[in-house]
């Protein structure tokens, strides 16, 4: 049976576009819904081209109550009845409350090599350490930030004039082809993790 995916975004949506160009022919999914916590993302228009229904849920309206902009994020998610909820980009903490209603469905992608640098910031960081590999994660969504378990991983190596701005460009393709991966796997059922190098 064809799973039903919905991917959510804050911006430009480029991991989005990603998700959905790959989600045809024999792929075990299609994506149902495109949700935005801001009305103005790019992404959105790129939704709509694309054919997949979208919808924005302005979180600033709700101000701090958190709760009450879960509980109509939630409610519109149940509408679409995504069996998978793929993040991407998606610029929102969510609480530990509305995780549970989705545990074990919910993907996202972070700009770093899990566990190291969770958070914000990850190119700055992995410089800052010296590191000589950089890469990409795909971690099922828990209550604990960038944490769940690993579904796969992309490396690269360092160079030696690498900036913030410049591993961001590099590790771009490497998250567009990571992230499409591990939804096809995930989606079939297997959670064995992805592995790919750039």
């Amino acid at each position: 049976m064809t799973k039903r995916v919905a991917i959510l975004i804050s911006g430009g949506g480029s991991n989005m576009v990603a998700l959905a160009q790959s989600m045809r022919g024999d792929h075990p999914a299609r994506p149902v819904l495109v949700m935005s916590n801001d009305p103005q993302a790019g992404g959105l228009a790129k939704a709509r081209s694309l054919h997949i229904p979208t919808l924005a849920i302005d979180h600033k309206p709700y101000g701090k109550d958190r709760s009450g902009f879960e509980a109509a994020l939630h409610k519109a998610l149940q509408t679409a009845r995504p069996d998978i909820i793929c993040l991407a980009g998606f610029m929102r903490i969510l609480t530990a409350e509305f995780m549970a209603k989705w545990e074990g469905r919910m993907l996202n992608i972070h700009p770093s090599l899990l566990p190291k640098y969770k958070g914000l910031h990850t190119h700055a960081r992995a410089l800052e350490a010296g590191d000589t590999e950089h890469g990409c994660t795909v971690h099922e969504v828990t209550a604990a930030l960038d944490d769940g378990p690993i579904l796969g991983q992309a490396r690269m190596s360092m160079q030696a004039d690498d900036t913030p701005q410049t591993l961001a460009a590099r590790l771009l393709p490497l998250e567009h082809a990571l992230y499409p991966a591990v939804l096809r796997r995930f989606a079939a059922g297997d959670r064995t993790p992805v592995t790919l190098q750039g």
